[in-house]
């Protein structure tokens, strides 16, 4: 049982360092934006930029599936923890292993996107690198509070009943 606590906890930690981490990252080239001389249409992309990401990746993606799957995996170890994920708690919860089959797929289809997306990104001049760049921040930061948000709504009260898709 006292492992159990030590796997959620440390899935916690990791999952938030490893969004954390990428929040600061890209935060500051998106920051490095407003170093430049903006006109009407960098202001307008700007905008679209954050409302996009934040609708899309953090209330579609993250706030309506991935954190709530979060929490019902960190629910899971902590009744079910084994050596492998006990060291590899925030994959594990982040759906790198032992996920349903068709989970699998998507979730490394996605991270291959993602992998993708950010070499591309990554080739734009400033100041476009760094508007897209604050709207990742947007929707990661949504992301990363709708997990701390739906660990504790799992971890502290009886309203929780989202799957954690083990096969």
């Amino acid at each position: 049982m006292v492992l159990g606590y030590i796997a959620v906890v440390w899935g916690v930690i990791g999952i938030t360092f490893i969004f954390g981490n990428a929040i600061v990252r890209i935060g500051t080239i998106g920051l490095d934006t407003f170093t430049y001389s903006l006109n009407w249409y960098h202001w307008a992309a700007l905008v679209s930029s954050v409302l996009f990401m934040g609708f899309a990746e953090g209330y579609r993606g993250f706030q309506r599936g991935y954190s709530p799957r979060v929490a019902a995996r960190l629910l899971y170890l902590r009744d079910n923890v084994t050596p492998l994920r006990l060291i590899l708690a925030p994959l594990f919860c982040m759906g790198f292993f032992h996920i349903r089959r068709q989970r699998m797929i998507v979730t490394y289809c996605l991270l291959l996107g993602i992998i993708v997306l950010v070499q591309l990104v990554h080739m734009l001049q400033q100041p476009w690198r760094g508007i897209i760049d604050f709207g990742v921040v947007v929707g990661l930061s949504w992301g990363t509070i709708s997990i701390l948000l739906f660990v504790l709504q799992a971890f502290f009260t009886d309203k929780f009943s989202h799957s954690p898709e083990v096969p």
